[in-house]
This record gives C-alpha cells, structure tokens and sequence, in this order.
C-alpha cells in the first residue's frame, strides 16, 4: 500500500527557552522610530507577563524537553482503581519473530520496503510495542525504561478513552443525545459567549467546536497568547475558569480543527451529566469492567477544583491500553458482557474520509492522506508517538508507547501496512 503522498513530517516542538531566547533575538531586530518603539517593547513585556506563570510552571515541572510518557510522577493526579478480578492476554503458542525480518512497509520516497524496525529507526526512542492476534500475545518488545507493568502517558490517547466514556453515558442515559448543546450540561457558559449555546457533544466528538484554541506555538506575538493558553491547560489550576474565559473563531460545526480543548470540555460534560468525578466513572465503567491488570492515574488541575486532564492526562500499561481496542473490536462487548452500545463503536470506526478521517476522537488512515487499505483499521493517537491501533478484520491489536516519533515514518501507517501484508 502507498501512500497519496510523501506523509508529512513534523518538528519536534521548541523547548521553553529557545521559545523566550528566539523571541528577545527578534524584539533586539527592531529598528523602528522611537515611539512606535515603546509601544511594540510594552506589548512585548505585556505578552511576556500574561505568558509567565503558566508557561514558567511548566517549565519547573517537566523542563526545557516539556513532559514525556513518565512524567505524571510529579503531577498532581488522581488513581483510577482497578477492580479484584482481571484478565491477562495470554501468549500465542507460535510467536510472531518473523516481524523482526519482514520488509513490507513503504512510505513515499524515504522507505521502501523496510522492516518494522527499520521504519522506527533513528531518535524514536522506542520503549515498547506490543502485538495481540486473535486474543494472544504474539509479539512484545520493550527497551528503555518500560516494563510489562510500567505506566506511562499515552498523552492524546486520552481523548479516545474519554470519548469510550461519552458513549457509555450515552448508552445507560445520562447523556439524551451527542446532539444535545453544552450548556444543558453546562448552564454556566449559558452567560458567556452566544456560541456556546450552538455547541453541541457532536462537535466536541469530531473537533468541530469553532473555539479560539489551538495546539500549535508561535513566536510571533499573538502566538504567545495561544503559547499561554496551552500552557494553562496543561499546567493551569483552574480549567473551569479558563474555560469560561474562551471565544469563538467561527461558528460550531463549520469546520473540523483539532484542538485540546474540546476533548477537556467533554470530559466536564461527562461528569455533570453522570454526577460522578471523571475518575470514578472512568473506573467503574471501563478500568473494572474490563479487568485491568493495574490502577492507572489521570492528571488533575489541582486538588481544591480536581478537574481530570481528559484531553491528555491518562497513564496506563501497554497491555491494558490494549483492552480498549479489544472492547471496540469486539464492538463494545466485554466477555459477553455490554459497556457501550455497538451503534458508537460503528459511528467511531467506520471507514470514512469525512471530516478528516476523524470520527469520535478515533481516526483512520486517511486523515495522513493514505490510501485506504484492503483492510482498513482504525486508531487513536497521543504525542510522542503513543499509539493504539485496531485492525478488526485482521483481529489484531497494535501498541506502540515511546519517549520520542522523530522517525519521517508515520507509526499508525506502519501498523496498517504490517496487518495488510503479515497477517
């Protein structure tokens, strides 16, 4: 399978002190008459300041590279607790070595016909991929610092897992319809800007919110506001307020963006819709029913307000981020048992090249410009390379959780070349 076109390759993001170091080296560039001077020099210290304690606190807390997978450590967050009973995958009895050696991925002009290893090669940093076929464990390589047990932050992997949580409240009715408007659930924003109330769960689910928000940094002036805003949503201590603090760029609905902020606001519609902390429904919906091997974490903004990071903030092992995909290969039934209806893993997985091949916080392959494979899978997808891949007519489930995805090969793409071609 080829690709439509050589797949985009994105930079690493500029640490914390290059960001401010850059932006003094262009203020110094300035040779402007004196007045106009002042007014750009105190427009600058104004940005500098409104972007100082959020950005600063992120600083101190993750360092100039910004968080990797084992951060959480020092973040202030919640247990999600596991139930008595679990389920472990067992092993196949024949392993998959042969992955080791098959030369089966190609992706533009840079590979062709390379092994899985080979596509991973060069700053990836790795720590683990694990590949489950028809129930069974046929391959699992971990290096660096992961373990089979070991957390780690699957970043944006989040919004697919809160997503999971949107379709289960859907299923047992706390939530009437994802057409319903936000502020049913949020009468709060009600006051604030008229868009809210054209806001619906739907636009959420597919990043179609029309909000002033993005998750990209710029050095340019108003870049540092949006550099301040991203700061305050992960390091900030009161999400509700910067919440209601948020504009509109366009209408709800008018066109697909992705940004953060919209999974962040649909897991507070989550809780006041079921009445319950973004933790205990997580856990007592998903955790226990599927059996996890081990208590996970979710990052919080504080503990006086306790608002979950669910845009981003899930911690969890390799082999119980697997049991996700296995609940939605499955079609939404655990072991016979039902946790969400089988309408939402279908509008969730079901190939489309709508919307950007993003459906319900999932996507598939074409949101990279790919071909659509013979079978097509579907996945979720995290900073850094944390990935989580389904392939339901291959009955297989791929993860890849890593420290660093400064590889020019897109990982997703290598796992729907690998379960088209060795399976």
């Amino acid at each position: 399978m080829h690709g439509k076109k050589d797949l985009p390759t994105f930079a690493p993001h500029k640490n914390l002190t290059d960001i401010f170091q850059e932006q003094m080296q262009l203020n110094s560039r300035f040779r402007i008459e004196k007045g106009n001077a002042v007014v750009l020099s105190l427009a600058c210290v104004c940005c500098l300041l409104l972007s100082s304690c959020a950005i600063i606190r992120g600083y101190r807390a993750d360092g100039k590279a910004g968080p990797d997978i084992y951060s959480f450590k020092h973040h202030v967050h919640d247990t999600i607790a596991n139930g008595t009973s679990t389920f472990s995958f067992p092993y196949a009895r024949q392993q998959a070595e042969w992955i080791d050696t098959l030369h089966f991925f190609s992706q533009g002009r840079r590979y062709k016909n390379v092994t899985l290893w080979e596509a991973l090669k060069g700053k990836t940093d790795t720590q683990g991929v694990l590949i489950i076929h028809d129930d069974s464990i046929v391959y699992e390589h971990y290096e660096g610092d992961i373990t089979i047990d070991r957390l780690g932050t699957v970043f944006s992997v989040s919004k697919s897992i809160t997503s999971l949580m949107c379709g289960i409240a859907v299923y047992e009715g706390y939530i009437k319809s994802v057409d319903d408007v936000v502020t049913d659930y949020l009468p709060e924003l009600k006051k604030k800007d008229p868009m809210w109330q054209k806001l619906t769960i739907r636009h959420l689910l597919d990043m179609r919110s029309g909000l002033d928000f993005d998750d990209t940094y710029s050095l340019q002036l108003k870049g540092l506001r949006r550099l301040n805003a991203m700061a305050k949503l992960n390091y900030g201590h009161n999400l509700m307020k910067q919440i209601c603090g948020l504009k509109f760029r366009c209408e709800p609905g008018k066109e697909h963006r992705y940004e953060s902020m919209t999974a962040e606001i649909l897991g507070i519609v989550i809780e006041r819709a079921t009445g319950m902390r973004y933790v205990d429904y997580l856990s007592t919906r998903v955790w226990q029913p599927l059996q996890m091997e081990s208590p996970a974490v979710v990052n919080i903004d504080s503990r006086k307000h306790g608002v979950a990071h669910a845009f981003g903030g899930i911690s969890t092992s390799m082999r119980d981020l697997a049991k996700i995909g296995r609940l939605y290969m499955n079609g939404g039934v655990w072991n016979g048992k039902r946790i969400v209806g089988e309408d939402w893993i279908w509008q969730t997985t079901d190939y489309s090249e709508d919307n950007d091949g993003y459906h319900f916080n999932w996507y598939n392959l074409s949101n990279i410009g790919a071909d659509k494979a013979q079978y097509p899978g579907y996945y979720a997808h995290g900073i850094r390379g944390q990935v989580l891949y389904v392939n339901p007519y291959k009955r297989l489930i791929m993860v890849r959780m890593g420290k660093q995805d400064n590889t020019f090969a897109s990982i997703p793409y290598v796992f729907e070349q690998l379960s088209n071609s060795g399976f």
